[in-house]
C-alpha cells in the first residue's frame, strides 16, 4: 500500500500518478483521513496522560483534593470513552482506503486506460505463413488426441481441461527449460503452498480489488491462489531482510486458480483462458535503487525462454489506467496466435516498488542500521498453457501434426519430438 507518510510530505506527486489512473481525489481523501486520524490520536493520548497522572495523584491525596480528583479521572474517562472509538474509526477509515488505493504508476508507463493503449517496446520474429489454413489449438487438441475440453467440462465445467499423452512430457520440458534459464539468473526454485490465509492474499495486493476472482475454500476458508506470486511474496512477510542479502530471487512452481469472472463468452474454445493453469513464477525482492534494473532481468528472462522456443513475439508497456493495482510498471509479453490471427498476452512482468512489501509488512536493514522498505517485482517464466497454444499453433504441418522446438528436446522422451495425429 501506498507511504501515509510520504503522501503527507510532497502530495503533488501521488495526486499526478494516481490522476492517471483516474483517482487523483483520493489523495484528499487519504490526507482527511490522515488528519482525522492524527488528532484524534493525540487527543486520547493527551487523555490517557491526564487520567494516569490524575490517578497517581489521587493516592497521595486526602479530602477534597482526592474528591476532586476523582472527578476529574471520571472526567477524563467519560471523554476517553467517546474519543477512543473514534479514534477505531477513523484508524479503520485509512486503513480501508489505503487497502483500495492501486499503487502510483511510474513516469514511463504510458497514458490510457486500455490494452488498446499500450505501447509496443520491440517485437521479435515475424509471424509464420502456411499455404493451408492454419488451425487453433482446440482444433489441434482434439487431432492429436491430446487436449479433450469436452470430458473436461463434463467433470468440472467450462474453462478446464484434460492434457493427454506427449504434450503433458511438453508441459513439464517447459518446466525444466523455464527453471534452468532462470536459475541461471539467480532465482532459487520453490513449490510453494497454493492455499493461503486472507492476510496473504491482502499482502500480496489481491485482496481486496481482485476478490471477484478468488476461489476461497470452506469451511477452512483458505484462498487457492491465482499464481505463486501470492505465496512468494508471503516468503518473508513480516520479516526484516538484511540489505547485504539483496536482491532475494524465487522461482515458484505452481498451479494456478481463477474464477475469470467479467469474461463470459471470451476466450471460450480451448485453454487460453481457464479456470486451473500451471505457471513457473519469478519474484524478486530488491533494494529501491535496483528494482528498476531487476525488471529489465526479469523481462531479460522472459525473452531468451520465449524467443528460444521459436515463435514470434512483443513486448508491449502497459498504460497506467490498465495496470493491476499492485504494479507501477508492467511489460506484457504477447505470443503470435496463427490460429486467431493476432498476438495475444503469454507472459507479463512488474515491478511493484514498496507498494506489496509495505502491505506484507517486509523491511529491510540498512547498513545504518535503520529499516526502509524493499521493492518487489515478479514475472511469469512460463505460463504453461498460454505456451503449448503458441507452440501448437506456430509449428502445425498441413496433415496436423506439430514440430516441437528443438530446446525442448533434451528434456523430451526421444521418441517425443514431434506430435502426430492420434488413430
Amino acid at each position: 500500500m501506498l507511504d501515509v507518510r510520504a503522501i503527507r510530505e510532497d502530495p503533488e506527486p501521488f495526486r499526478r500518478g494516481l490522476a492517471r489512473r483516474n483517482l487523483g481525489d483520493v489523495v484528499d481523501e487519504i490526507l482527511s483521513l490522515d488528519q482525522r486520524r492524527r488528532e484524534l490520536t493525540s487527543e486520547v493520548e493527551s487523555l490517557r496522560a491526564d487520567q494516569n497522572r490524575a490517578g497517581r495523584a489521587i493516592g497521595a491525596a486526602e479530602g477534597e483534593e482526592k474528591q476532586r480528583l476523582i472527578e476529574e479521572v471520571g472526567k477524563v474517562s467519560a471523554r476517553l470513552k467517546e474519543r477512543e472509538p473514534e479514534l477505531e474509526r477513523a484508524d479503520a477509515d485509512l486503513a480501508d482506503i489505503l487497502a483500495k488505493t492501486p499503487n502510483v504508476p511510474h513516469d514511463s508507463a504510458p497514458d490510457g486506460f486500455t490494452e488498446e493503449d499500450a505501447v509496443e517496446v520491440r517485437s521479435r520474429g515475424e509471424p509464420p505463413s502456411f499455404d493451408f489454413e492454419p488451425r487453433d489449438h482446440a482444433e489441434l487438441g482434439g487431432i492429436l488426441g491430446v487436449l479433450d475440453t469436452e470430458r473436461g467440462a463434463r467433470t468440472s465445467g467450462s474453462r478446464f481441461v484434460y492434457l493427454m499423452g506427449d504434450i503433458v512430457h511438453v508441459q513439464f520440458a517447459l518446466v525444466r527449460h523455464a527453471l534452468d534459464t532462470v536459475v541461471e539468473s539467480g532465482f532459487v526454485p520453490v513449490i510453494p503452498p497454493v492455499l493461503v490465509r486472507e492476510e496473504v492474499m491482502f499482502g500480496s495486493g489481491f485482496l481486496p480489488t481482485d476478490e471477484v476472482n478468488i476461489y476461497v475454500t470452506s469451511p477452512d476458508e483458505l484462498y487457492l491462489v491465482g499464481t505463486s506470486e501470492a505465496s512468494l511474496a508471503a516468503f518473508h512477510a513480516g520479516e526484516i531482510l538484511e540489505e547485504g542479502d539483496l536482491p532475494i530471487r524465487y522461482a515458484g512452481y505452481s498451479t494456478c486458480f481463477r474464477r475469470e469472472a467479467g469474461t463470459y463468452g471470451k476466450d471460450m474454445g480451448g485453454m487460453f483462458r481457464l479456470h486451473q493453469f500451471d505457471k513457473v513464477e519469478m519474484f524478486s525482492f530488491t533494494r529501491p535503487d535496483t528494482s528498476w534494473d531487476e525488471l529489465e532481468l526479469i523481462l531479460a528472462n522472459q525473452e531468451e525462454i520465449l524467443g528460444s522456443l521459436g515463435f514470434p513475439y512483443r513486448i508491449t508497456n502497459t498504460a497506467a489506467g490498465d495496470l493491476g493495482s499492485a504494479a507501477a510498471k508492467k511489460y506484457d509479453l504477447e505470443a503470435w496466435l496463427p490460429g486467431q490471427g493476432r498476438y495475444r498476452e503469454i507472459t507479463s512482468c512488474s515491478n511493484y516498488t514498496d507498494y506489496g512489501a509495505r502491505r506484507a509488512q517486509t523491511r529491510m536493514r540498512l547498513a545504518s542500521g535503520e529499516t526502509a522498505t524493499p521493492h518487489t517485482l515478479n514475472g511469469t517464466a512460463t505460463a504453461i498453457g498460454r505456451t503449448l497454444i503458441a507452440i501448437l499453433e506456430n509449428n502445425q504441418r498441413a496433415d496436423g501434426s506439430v514440430e516441437l522446438p528443438k530446446v525442448l528436446h533434451p528434456y523430451l522422451p526421444e521418441s517425443v519430438r514431434e506430435l502426430t495425429p492420434s488413430g
